[in-house]
């Protein structure tokens, strides 16, 4: 599952954007995760949930 995230955060985000600073890098990578990955992609593993529904449910 690791593998096909950072795949997917590899040719989504990384690849695509020229980072003049490690922070740059930092905050982007975290805005894709907290913004779009874990809100809004259905993983298998979790039943189709997104990431941000399962932990609601979980609590």
């Amino acid at each position: 599952m690791v593998e096909t995230f950072f795949k997917t955060l590899k040719s989504e985000l990384i690849w695509r954007t020229i980072y003049q600073t490690r922070n740059q890098a930092e905050i982007s990578i975290a805005r894709y995760i907290d913004g779009l990955y874990n809100p809004t992609r259905w993983h298998s593993a979790l039943d189709y949930l997104s990431a941000a529904q399962f932990e609601r449910l979980a609590a």
